[in-house]
């Protein structure tokens, strides 16, 4: 798995932001909707998995686009507990909330921890990913309850995602409260983050946003994460890095 360092956050954000406006191209840009488009993002999700399980070594490219796939389908399964299940964001939040909790606590009761690198027994993997895929949703329908239930806006409600992730850097630095449990609270975090920055550059100028399109803006994200992959692995294969 991927070492936790500034590239990986960079990156993180990146990869929620292309999940959002990926999966909005396919629900309500394309108009499969949210139950065809959860199938389409599911089974990438699925094939992006299968050769991250076959490897013996960790490859960006291969680990980055599987947390695409978890990004895109977190977004399908908010959207798709909201506008077709009509549960409301606050009751997904809840749900999975508790969801990823139960999965965390599976975790630590099977393998007597929690942690995020190195990562290398099956296992933990299975739990690993099944917990990114239930963060990655729960960041989605937090975020849209910001800027939706809440009426925050797309702005503000990237800021308290990014004032949320903020104090959890000082606590890192400041405390010595259990890093696993800070590493799993920024990354729900930032994905609403990144949710709230791919809707402002895709929503309508009235509603908040830039009004660049679903398709320009996956573009324009997907153009910057390779571009960071690239350069992240340039700059760790120096030695004094």
């Amino acid at each position: 798995m991927a070492e936790v360092t500034l590239w990986f956050w960079v990156l993180k954000v990146l990869a929620t932001t292309l999940g959002e406006t990926g999966g909005d191209l396919l629900a309500i840009t394309l108009d499969f909707g949210y139950v065809a488009g959860l199938c389409i993002t599911m089974l990438f999700l699925l094939i992006t998995l299968g050769i991250q399980f076959r490897l013996t070594r960790f490859h960006a490219f291969a680990f980055w686009a599987a947390i695409v796939g978890t990004t895109t389908v977190g977004t399908e399964i908010s959207d798709l507990m909201d506008r077709t299940l009509h549960l409301g964001y606050p009751m997904g939040s809840l749900i999975l909330a508790t969801c990823l909790a139960l999965v965390l606590l599976c975790w630590h009761w099977h393998q007597g921890r929690i942690r995020v690198h190195p990562i290398v027994a099956r296992s933990e993997e299975l739990f690993y990913w099944a917990a990114i895929l239930l963060s990655n949703s729960l960041g989605t329908a937090f975020g849209d309850f910001l800027s939706d239930s809440v009426g925050m806006g797309y702005l503000a409600g990237a800021a308290v995602s990014a004032s949320v992730i903020a104090f959890v850097l000082l606590l890192h630095y400041a405390t010595r409260l259990n890093r696993v449990l800070l590493f799993w609270i920024a990354f729900v975090f930032t994905r609403p983050f990144g949710a709230t920055f791919g809707d402002l550059l895709t929503k309508p100028v009235a509603s908040g946003g830039l009004d660049l399109g679903t398709l320009s803006a996956s573009i324009v994200t997907l153009t910057l994460g390779l571009c960071v992959i690239l350069v992240s692995q340039r700059y760790e294969r120096r030695p004094e890095a």
